[in-house]
Formats: structure tokens, C-alpha cells, sequence
């Protein structure tokens, strides 16, 4: 049986939170995988690189995984009635929702994040709880059918854990050997964790201005999704 897979572009995304998971999870037995945008005409990544989609929003059929990547595109797609009712459907449907890095904030303005355990890129996971998500520092994190993810490079952890949760741990090692991933940090400052605390203060310095955008957008998005509940009533 086909497994439908759709991954959205959107114009400012981070290229390899798309590219990362997408070179795993197109070699998924039995999938075919949608880049899905509004249009197909080329979309630009944050650094300019030309991603092509394959379908539109409206052309899209029903997905057995829905995938969100993340990048500065990201704020303009949580204002975007279109692309949001997007992934909500699909969402509501799919078997698995999953994203990759502040791909995780577009699940979380779609309503699909409330009640679930959820990571993102590291300076920005305390905005999930703000969507009624628990922020959880782990690489990749699976809460029943949710399946999210840190920075950028964790995109190539997602993508394994998502093949060995579909097709099993046995089809995610051979891809893993295939694709020869091994990886060996230079430096090993890839997260706070293990970063000097200067060098960590240094980036949060550097992302407050962007953290600062999303916490009033969120604050707007879900005031905004409390008064339509209470009008629903």
C-alpha cells in the first residue's frame, strides 16, 4: 500500500530541515512524498536555494504523514489563514504529524500541539507551551502519533525514527548504513548542553529579536483561537 507523505514548503524555510528528512523518508518503502506549497513555482529557502513543489494545498491528497519544516518563513506562515487550514485537516487525519524544528510552532498555531509532549529548535522551545504543548529537550520526541524534532540537523534523526516507527527498526538501519550516516561534530558545542555558556549566551543574544516576534505572535494567535471557542459555546 502507498503511504502518502506531505512535506510543505513555504518561501524562508531551512532548507535542510526539508532536504535532511527528505532524503530519509524518500526511500520509504512504499511512499510517495509531496512538496506542497501554494503554487509550483519554485520556492526560495532562507539561503536562496530553489525548492520545486510537487503539488498545491489544493491538490493535495489525503496524508498519511503531514511534515512541517521550520526557518524565518515560519512567522508569515502562522499568519496564514490558508496554509494553517491546511495542516489542520490534513492534520486532524493523518497518522502521523511531524515536524522539524519551528516547523513545531506551525503544528502548534494549527491547534495540533495542545496536550502533547513536543520539541523544537533549542531557543525557542519555551514558546510551546504556549500552545498548550509540554517543551521537551530531546532530539527527536514521539508522543502517540506526533512525532517533533529539534534544530535543523536533527531532521536526519527525525526522518530514522519516523521510517522505524512506519516500516520498522530493521528498514530505518539500512538506511542509516546506506546513506552512511555517522556523524562525528567537530567541535561538540551542537546544543547548550555541551556549548560553553558564553558562546550559548551569544546566540540566545543573537535570537532574541526573532523569539521576541514569536512570543507576541503566538499570544495574538492563541487569544485570537480562545475568543472563537468562547463564541462557539
Amino acid at each position: 500500500m502507498t503511504l502518502q507523505l506531505g512535506m510543505l514548503l513555504y518561501p524562508g524555510l531551512t532548507q535542510l530541515d526539508l532536504t535532511g528528512p527528505f532524503e530519509v523518508l524518500s526511500r520509504l518503502p512504499g511512499a510517495t512524498v509531496h512538496l506542497v506549497w501554494k503554487d509550483l513555482a519554485p520556492v526560495r529557502a532562507d539561503t536562496g536555494l530553489g525548492l520545486v513543489p510537487t503539488t498545491t494545498l489544493a491538490d493535495c491528497p489525503p496524508l498519511d504523514l503531514i511534515f512541517v519544516p521550520g526557518g524565518g518563513g515560519q512567522v508569515a506562515v502562522m499568519d496564514d489563514d490558508a496554509v494553517l487550514d491546511f495542516v489542520a485537516t490534513q492534520g486532524q487525519r493523518a497518522r502521523w504529524v511531524t515536524s522539524v524544528c519551528t516547523g513545531a510552532l506551525v503544528l502548534g498555531a494549527a491547534g495540533l500541539l495542545t496536550g502533547y509532549r513536543a520539541a523544537t529548535h533549542w531557543a525557542f522551545l519555551p514558546l510551546l507551551g504556549m500552545f498548550g504543548a509540554t517543551p521537551t529537550e530531546e532530539r527527536v520526541v514521539i508522543d502517540r502519533n506526533r512525532i517533533t524534532a529539534g534544530g535543523v540537523t536533527a531532521g536526519i534523526d527525525f526522518g530514522l525514527r519516523v521510517v522505524a516507527e512506519v516500516a520498522g527498526a530493521d528498514v530505518a538501519r539500512r538506511i542509516e548504513l546506506y546513506l552512511e550516516y555517522d556523524p562525528a561534530p567537530p567541535f561538540g558545542c551542537g546544543h547548550p548542553r555541551r556549548a560553553p555558556a558564553e558562546l550559548v549566551a551569544s546566540i540566545r543574544d543573537e535570537v532574541a529579536a526573532r523569539y521576541a516576534v514569536r512570543q507576541e505572535q503566538i499570544a495574538r494567535i492563541t487569544t485570537r483561537a480562545a475568543a472563537r471557542a468562547r463564541e462557539s459555546r
